[in-house]
């Protein structure tokens, strides 16, 4: 006699859980008094279980519509990811009984099913489309996550058009408030003078050279790789009056011919580059810097440096940043070290991206309606998974956000920095 889809599952993780099972099938599993729900629609939903157990076949068979989450925001299922990766672990069945839970599962179950549009192939499989962070590859990686639509992002990132970790000044600062807060923060590590030249590489839609030029009387040049942060960048400097010193333009930064800036700030930019890029990419940068410029660096960074720098075949990397690459701090403050750079300082805001993660969700979930007639269901349920999942990522320092400064010295070793720093 064979097992329901949700004996199965009892058998499989019990009946503990806060979370309950029903299946297509007619059966149900785990905890009946269970505040969240899993429903399994059709076999295609258990179809996408079986074959990728844990994240992945989840992820699959939600945007697919075949499993439906419920009890659970899907702008913003923070609890529900909380509970996943605190409390659901396959039990280990007796060896006698495998052979009866594989039959009861069926054997057309384990077959693959076609996978949702929005994910990107196995990192494998990307390596027979050509070189990681070639040219072309870097670009169709940003146009994947950035180019979702520029009203997309407003909606979700708020006045500020900045994705990227914000610094909060108090416990009641909004998001606003602590992204101006970050920019600022940044000018004044860069000591930042009316006068002087800013490059910005992976710029965004504008928000440090609108925050520098207006606020710091610099002139300001940012490049991005995406073409609907280039046009909404230019515009928005146009409205403010600021176009005789800020500019932002649609190009690798590796293309930038101008020299002899006094600072360059990356903020969220190294994470798309590749670890082994390093050299290069600070060696680039510290060209482009006079003697005593600065570099403040601002990246998502691992807890340690022995994790693998790019992870294959989450969630993540399937669905969100293709070929991103993380590593610990000191990999980067290295790197920097060993093409001229002296390190200045370095700073954790993980907290703080927890916290930037978990607005962006509540705005998710606030305009809801609104981000699904604008990118479709299936990318909605990405974003409410994926800001989730990163504010959870932070707060339980799975993955730090570093802020690290550099300094081109002179030949002589003399440079223009204060005995204790005012930005401290």
């Amino acid at each position: 006699m064979t097992m329901t889809i949700g004996e199965v599952f009892d058998e499989l993780f019990g009946t503990e859980l806060p979370l309950k099972v029903t299946a297509y099938d007619g059966s149900s599993g785990g905890n009946p008094a269970a505040p969240y729900a899993i429903e399994l629609r059709n076999e295609r939903a258990l179809r996408y279980m079986v074959t990728a157990p844990g994240e992945l076949g989840l992820v699959r068979a939600y945007l697919m519509g075949d499993l439906e989450l419920h009890g659970v925001s899907p702008g913003n299922p923070y609890d529900f990811l909380n509970l996943f990766m605190t409390d659901f672990q396959v039990k280990r069945p007796q060896l006698t009984r495998l052979p009866k839970i594989a039959k009861s599962l069926g054997i057309k179950n384990f077959q693959v099913p076609p996978l949702p549009d929005q994910e990107q192939p196995p990192q494998w499989r990307r390596g027979l489309e050509g070189l990681r962070h070639s040219r072309k590859r870097d670009a169709d990686a940003i146009r994947y996550h950035y180019d979702v639509s520029n009203e997309f992002y407003e909606l979700v990132l708020g006045d500020s058009m900045t994705y990227t970790c914000a610094c909060y000044p108090t416990d009641d600062a909004t998001l606003d408030e602590a992204q101006a807060n970050k920019y600022d923060l940044v000018c004044r590590k860069l000591d930042l003078q009316p006068g002087q030249r800013l490059l910005d590489v992976g710029c965004g839609w504008g928000g440090m050279v609108r925050h520098a030029v207006e606020h710091y009387g610099v002139t300001a040049l940012g490049v991005t790789l995406s073409r609907n942060q280039a046009t909404w960048a230019d515009q928005k400097i146009k409205q403010m009056g600021l176009d005789d010193r800020a500019e932002v333009r649609y190009l690798d930064y590796r293309d930038v011919t101008e020299s002899d800036f006094d600072a360059v700030s990356s903020i969220g930019l190294t994470e798309h580059i590749g670890v082994k890029n390093y050299p290069a990419y600070f060696s680039f940068l510290y060209s482009k810097l006079r003697p005593g410029g600065r570099l403040l660096n601002h990246c998502i960074t691992r807890p340690d440096t022995k994790t693998p720098a790019l992870t294959r075949g989450g969630f993540i990397n399937r669905y969100v940043f293709p070929d991103g690459e993380l590593t610990g701090v000191g990999v980067i403050t290295s790197a920097m070290q060993d093409e001229g750079f002296e390190v200045r300082h370095l700073e954790d805001l993980r907290e703080h991206y927890a916290r930037t993660c978990a607005a962006w969700a509540h705005r998710l979930e606030e305009h809801w309606d609104e981000c699904v007639q604008d990118a479709g269901l299936p990318i909605a349920k990405i974003w409410g998974l994926y800001l989730a999942g990163s504010s959870l990522g932070f707060a339980r320092n799975n993955i730090q956000l570093h802020q690290v400064l550099g300094q081109k010295i002179g030949a002589d070793g003399v440079a223009d920095y204060p005995l204790r720093p005012s930005y401290v």
